[in-house]
């Protein structure tokens, strides 16, 4: 069954301090070196893992400020977090638990993924490295433009997962200009025990997945750390929770078209 969904929140007054100070610790990137990893097939794609973005503190604030933002009835006391729904057209989503079976919060703010933005930019080279993405011909570009506003706050619990996909572009042309995704910016804002042994959650991996399915690169969850990666051409999962719970922030790079004028 189809579902025409229309996300709003909840006004939610941001603190001036939260995310424009200084980082604990220097927002450091490590680029995932494919050629000598279980999935060699994948070099010359971008991903890279961004350390230090967010301080476990600030995770905590994120998630407070992120069930706020849901809309609620007086005396309402459910859950904000809703199933995570699967994308079928414009508009239209459908439940597709034995695909993905997590809860969510979509959450629209561009100042807080600006601040986002601005933490990772701290880190060498990535700025530059965004800069540009070429396009199919050798006179087109797309311009790094800024974060989508649009977040996915995803909590996995026990036994919860995201089977094997490829993430998709989102895409608009407003006042004759052309915007594109073209990365995916995933925030974990809780460790794994793979990371923290005292961690309560156990697995949850994002898992980089080679054609067969058996080959795999995972990176585990590590509160306030990014994994950046390309949409295309990387198929992944979000292993299922073992034990548990997996909270994650999911956003997109949006680019505008650019082609050169001939000479």
């Amino acid at each position: 069954m189809f579902i025409q969904t229309e996300y709003k929140s909840q006004h939610v007054p941001i603190p001036d301090s939260f995310l424009t100070t200084p980082p604990a610790k220097p927002v450091v990137a490590t680029h995932i070196d494919w050629s000598s990893s279980p999935l060699p097939s994948n070099k010359g794609r971008t991903a890279l893992v961004i350390d230090n973005v967010l301080s476990p503190e600030e995770c905590v604030k994120l998630l407070e400020l992120t069930e706020a933002s849901v809309p609620r009835e007086d005396g309402d006391t459910s859950s904000p977090w809703k199933p995570a729904l699967v994308n079928v057209a414009v508009g239209f989503e459908t439940h597709a638990p034995d695909y993905r079976n997590s809860e969510r919060i979509i959450w629209d703010n561009q100042v807080i993924v600006d601040r986002i933005w601005e933490r990772i930019a701290q880190a060498d080279g990535v700025r530059a490295l965004l800069e540009t993405v070429p396009g199919a011909y050798i006179d087109e570009e797309w311009h790094f433009r800024r974060f989508n506003e649009r977040m996915r706050f995803l909590k996995y619990s026990s036994g919860q997962f995201f089977k094997p996909h490829c993430d998709g572009p989102y895409g608009y042309e407003k006042d004759g200009a052309i915007f594109e995704t073209k990365y995916t910016i995933q925030l974990y804002l809780n460790d794994s025990a793979a990371v923290d042994p005292t961690s309560e959650l156990v697995g949850g991996a994002t898992s980089f997945l080679g054609r067969n399915y058996e080959d795999r690169l995972d990176v585990n969850p590590k509160a306030g750390s990014v994994l950046l990666f390309q949409h295309y051409g990387l198929r992944h999962e979000g292993a299922k929770v073992e034990a548990g719970v997996k909270y994650t922030m999911r956003t997109d790079i949006l680019y505008e078209f650019y082609k050169q004028e001939q000479v």
